[in-house]
């Protein structure tokens, strides 16, 4: 275990140099606070059928789990440049503090903590930084922006896009620096082993997805393979690149690196794919201006259940998903559609271990036979196929732009929100319409309900939990949610459905706008913890946040990274 993780470490280090050091905080968590803090996450075995694989798929499945490691090591520079001396100090720290805060560390993927609103709990790192490693660090954000606005609209294009860092050039300058050079040295090595696991693979889709995605690495150009990554048909689904853009909190414009090796579970992806067959019918019926909706999604629309073998960089940092819905460029959204894959065994692992948990605590007795992992996991897949629907390419004062660009740092909250409430109300569509069994509609509000509270816990410095938190307290005030006596919470069932359409409307309507004034304002307002929800949460400090994950295949680690 040392040796491999002096190896990383080593493959993260070799790049960056120490940067100054800022002063320390007024306090530190000790060695007994840091250890409960750790504790909040319930370490799981996660693991998925490898064995029915040929021999051949099983060494691919490992080639893949080597890049997976690469993009570990990305990611973390991408969270601050000066993660990877932090990590060397720490590695010889052998004292029980040293060890521990060593953990949490790998655990957050930095020395911020994610479940508390990105305090340090390491010396001498300061803040976290809200544009995290994407833009200079001795810049100011209105600096960045407004070099950014005065460029030319192809190279404002690239600086605002997914897959470019901003750096100072050699006159002190801004400049938009590619990831394919950023990060060319690993980017190397992981394209390597995409190759190789190309190679090894029979399936003809993985193979083109493998090529393609190595090739992209190396030019920069993510649009093919993220095509091929649509069309991937076979029982091994890997997710490996830059992609989601929670990490840059200055604008929400870069894309973090991640990996999700995954095998499919064809049986469950076959009961779902009907659901497929209804985002048009549920697009055309939007409770927002029909000048709004699109009349047109993209022909793609693949849902995938799968288990997942081992997770990577913004993957596995902190708080791990329980399913995604990508690619996020806007121009393969329009062309493909987008891929909802659902991560079986996480989901199984958090309703468990923490669903069930908080339900015993923050739901009346009456009230706890109505969660059910079945209306868990069907929301938590309706949320993922509500972002491919609503506003995303939109126009703003004649001019062509997406959600993300205009809303910036209120956009991935804002985003997470919307999934979840439309997501709610598509459920009810689709119940009434006789698509999912009538079943459904009692067991789906108490679940939810009892699952705002897993979100919230997440940190209003986080997307999910800043998004919960508005509607949770929306639902509230409209009388959906209704606080009791004895501090537990239970649903309106009359009023919860006019609320999820409501809330619904008006966050699609700001999205449709671009509206980042009104955006700001909603959350400002509403993601906020109020008296009783923090009663809750105080009575549910025994119960684990979240899950840490332990593969369960154990592959041999990277070869080390050749001197140059």
């Amino acid at each position: 275990m040392k040796r491999a993780l002096f190896t990383f470490l080593a493959g993260l280090a070799a790049p960056l140099a120490l940067a100054a050091e800022p002063p320390a905080p007024a306090a530190l968590p000790s060695l007994a606070r840091l250890q409960a803090m750790t504790a909040r996450f319930a370490p799981v075995r996660l693991s998925a059928p490898l064995s029915k694989l040929p021999p051949g798929e099983q060494q691919a499945v490992a080639r893949l789990v080597e890049a997976a490691r690469i993009m570990d090591v990305l990611f973390l520079r991408q969270v601050s440049a000066g993660n990877a001396p932090l990590l060397m100090s720490l590695a010889r720290d052998e004292s029980a503090l040293g060890r521990a805060r060593l953990k949490y560390l790998l655990l957050n993927k930095g020395p911020w903590s994610r479940l508390d609103e990105d305090q340090p709990f390491v010396a001498g790192v300061g803040p976290k930084p809200e544009g995290a490693n994407f833009y200079p660090e001795d810049a100011a954000k209105a600096q960045v922006e407004a070099w950014m606005n005065g460029l030319p609209a192809a190279e404002k294009a690239g600086a605002q896009g997914f897959f470019t860092t901003i750096r100072r050039g050699p006159d002190g300058a801004f400049r938009a620096v590619p990831y394919s050079s950023e990060y060319q040295d690993e980017l190397a090595r992981a394209a390597r082993l995409l190759r190789e696991a190309a190679a090894l693979t029979a399936e003809p889709t993985l193979k083109n997805f493998l090529e393609k995605r190595a090739a992209a690495f190396l030019s920069n150009d993510y649009f093919d393979s993220d095509v091929a990554w649509m069309e991937l048909d076979g029982a091994i689904e890997p997710t490996i690149g830059p992609y989601e853009v929670y990490e840059d909190k200055w604008f929400g414009y870069k894309a973090a690196f991640e990996s999700y090796i995954t095998l499919r579970d064809e049986a469950e992806s076959a009961k779902l794919a009907r659901l497929g067959a209804e985002l048009q019918g549920l697009e055309d019926t939007l409770p927002i201006d029909a000048a709004l909706r699109n009349p047109k999604l993209g022909a793609l629309s693949p849902i995938r259940v799968v288990d997942i073998v081992y997770g990577a960089g913004d993957a596995n940092a902190g708080v791990n998903t329980a399913a995604f819905n990508l690619p996020n460029d806007e121009r393969v959204v329009q062309q493909k559609g987008s891929k909802r894959t659902m991560l079986k065994n996480v989901q199984e692992a958090k309703f468990q271990k923490v669903l069930l948990p908080i339900a015993g605590v923050a739901l009346p007795l009456a009230a706890r036979k109505d969660v059910s992992f079945d209306a868990f996991f069907t929301h938590i897949l309706m949320h993922e196929l509500m972002h491919g629907l609503g506003p995303s390419s939109i126009t703003v004062g004649g001019r062509a732009t997406t959600v993300r660009q205009e809303l910036q740092e209120f956009g991935s909250a804002l985003e997470e929100a919307k999934a979840d409430v439309s997501g709610l109300w598509a459920l009810q569509q689709l119940v009434d319409k006789g698509v999912l069994d009538k079943s459904l509609e009692r067991t789906m509000y108490t679940t939810f309900l009892a699952s705002t509270f897993r979100s919230i816990r997440f940190g209003l410095n986080e997307a999910h939990g800043r998004g919960v938190a508005l509607q949770l307290n929306s639902f509230l005030d409209a009388g959906a949610f209704v606080a009791l006596p004895d501090g537990t919470f239970r649903v309106d069932r009359v009023k919860i459905k006019a609320a999820a359409r409501d809330l619904t409307a008006r966050i699609m309507t700001i999205q449709a706008h671009g509206d980042k004034k009104a955006a700001g304002e909603l959350l400002a307002q509403m993601a906020v913890i109020r008296p009783p929800v923090k009663r809750i949460l105080d009575r549910l400090s025994a119960v684990p946040v979240d899950i840490d994950p332990r593969y369960a295949v154990d592959f041999p680690p990277p070869a080390p990274a050749r001197a140059r």
